[in-house]
């Protein structure tokens, strides 16, 4: 009876962490990392964007505090700062995590903590691309059914690169 008990919380977190179909923990939440980052980055869609974060998401910058309060907010200033990068000439950027710095640990009743290191890239229209910077950060996702959403972020140890 107590190895019963004992295994219950292993098999139930085994659940409440449970990644798509052939996909493990790691995989699943660094494709979520990749779909959120794309969005953020790479295109200009708040509606999505807003689809991929929590209500209460909250972003933490060492250079900046607590830069974000809530996902609504957050999308706002994504979106107007979003519109300005579709000019022709504007200043286009780039995150990309490196894989082998990415670690993923479940969290029971709620998701996931994703830690690591990220580069980012800066190029001006379509222009060639410059690496910038790297910085090491530690994400809070919340699995809500299927999909993975946003809800914490750190972002930390900011350095220029040559």
């Amino acid at each position: 009876m107590s190895v019963a008990l004992a295994a219950a919380p292993l098999a139930a977190l085994a659940l409440l962490a449970a990644p798509s179909p052939g996909q493990t923990l790691r995989e699943s939440v660094m494709a979520a990392d990749a779909r959120l980052f794309s969005v953020f980055f790479e295109a200009c869609d708040p509606a999505t964007l807003r689809t991929l974060v929590t209500d209460d998401f909250e972003f933490f910058d060492d250079r900046g505090g607590r830069v974000a309060t809530d996902a609504d907010g957050f999308v706002a200033q994504y979106a107007d700062r979003c519109q300005d990068r579709l000019a022709p000439d504007a200043w286009r950027s780039r995150r990309e995590a490196l894989a082998d710095a990415v670690a993923v640990y479940p969290i029971e009743n709620y998701g996931a903590v994703e830690t690591g290191e990220h580069v980012f890239y800066e190029r001006r229209g379509d222009g060639p691309e410059t690496r910038v910077g790297r910085a090491r950060f530690t994400q809070m996702w919340k699995r809500e059914g299927e999909t993975w959403k946003l809800a914490r972020v750190f972002s930390y140890d900011h350095t220029p690169l040559p």
